[in-house]
C-alpha cells in the first residue's frame, strides 16, 4: 500500500504528509507524556494526604489505647498495694503465733532432755 501512496501522490507529497503524521503524532505523545506526569503527580499528593490522615488517625488510636492500658495498670497496682497491705499482716498474724507454738515446743523438748 506504500508503494501505491508514493505512486498516486507522489514522492515529495508522500513524504511530507507522513512527515506530517510524525510530528502531529510526536505532538500527542509528548502532550500524553505531560498529561500522565500531572496525573501522577496529584496522586502522588493525594496518596500523601491520605497516608497522613492514616497516620494521624492511628497516631490518635495508641494514644487513646496507651491512656487507656496506664489507667487499668494504675488501677491495678493500687489493687496489689492493698493486698500486699493486707496479706502482710495476715501474714504476721499466721506466723507470729506459729512462731511461738514452735519456740515453745523447743524449749520444752529442751527441759525434756536437760532432766534425764
Amino acid at each position: 500500500m506504500s508503494k501505491r501512496f508514493y505512486e498516486v501522490l507522489g514522492e515529495d507529497v508522500a513524504t511530507e504528509l507522513v512527515n506530517w503524521f510524525n510530528d502531529v503524532d510526536a505532538t500527542y505523545r509528548a502532550d500524553l507524556r505531560e498529561m500522565n506526569e500531572l496525573n501522577f503527580a496529584r496522586f502522588d499528593a493525594k496518596l500523601g494526604e491520605r497516608l497522613a490522615q492514616l497516620d494521624a488517625k492511628w497516631e490518635t488510636r495508641w494514644a487513646g489505647l496507651d491512656a487507656k492500658w496506664e489507667g487499668r495498670w494504675g488501677g491495678l497496682d493500687a489493687k496489689l498495694a492493698r493486698l500486699e497491705s493486707r496479706l502482710t499482716w495476715r501474714m504476721f498474724a499466721f506466723w507470729a503465733p506459729t512462731a511461738l507454738a514452735v519456740l515453745g515446743t523447743g524449749v520444752g523438748v529442751m527441759s525434756l532432755l536437760l532432766r534425764h
